[in-house]
């Protein structure tokens, strides 16, 4: 199969001049609209440790969000591929960021916890190594230098099955 590029144009647009612009470190408000064509924009900002507004998105939540999303789109196309019907797919993801002592940092995990609901007769088994092909395939997970864990779980009218992996 051939190769084919995409491309991802999205626009940022600081409005934390507070009318001194950087003129101090405290004189500015980190907030900042990213924005992508005519969808909605997204109320961006520094995470709240680094002087941002917690009621915003910050990139490093827009990076675990982007990695769990990702992993959901892919699971549900291949459960679509294998006949097994998902009725209710949500995670709890956690990512973890380390700062080092010149306020650099990088992020060394994150962690993905689908819980996902199969109509009655779906092969469990199957559902859960699913997961497992969804991981090889995320283009925003095969993109970090961090692992990526799954812990899924999946049920079938009550019963419940986990994959500690």
């Amino acid at each position: 199969m051939a190769h084919r590029q995409h491309r991802y144009a999205v626009r940022l647009d600081w409005t934390g001049n507070l009318g001194t612009g950087t003129s101090a470190y405290r004189a500015y408000s980190r907030d900042h609209l990213l924005s992508a064509g005519t969808k909605p924009a997204i109320s961006a900002t520094s995470d709240a440790a680094f002087r941002g507004d917690p009621a915003r998105w910050n990139p490093e939540e827009m990076l675990v969000g982007a990695l769990s999303s990702c992993h959901q789109l892919w699971y549900l196309h291949l459960c679509a591929s294998a006949g097994i019907v998902v009725t209710a797919y949500s995670d709890d993801a956690d990512g973890v960021m380390e700062e080092e002592g010149d306020g650099g940092g990088q992020f060394t995990a994150v962690v993905l916890r689908p819980r996902v609901t199969l109509a009655p007769g779906a092969d469990a088994a199957l559902a859960l190594a699913l997961h497992h092909r969804a991981a090889e395939k995320c283009f925003i997970a095969r993109s970090v230098n961090f692992p990526v864990r799954h812990e899924p779980t999946v049920e079938i009218e009550g019963e419940v099955a986990g994959d500690d992996r």
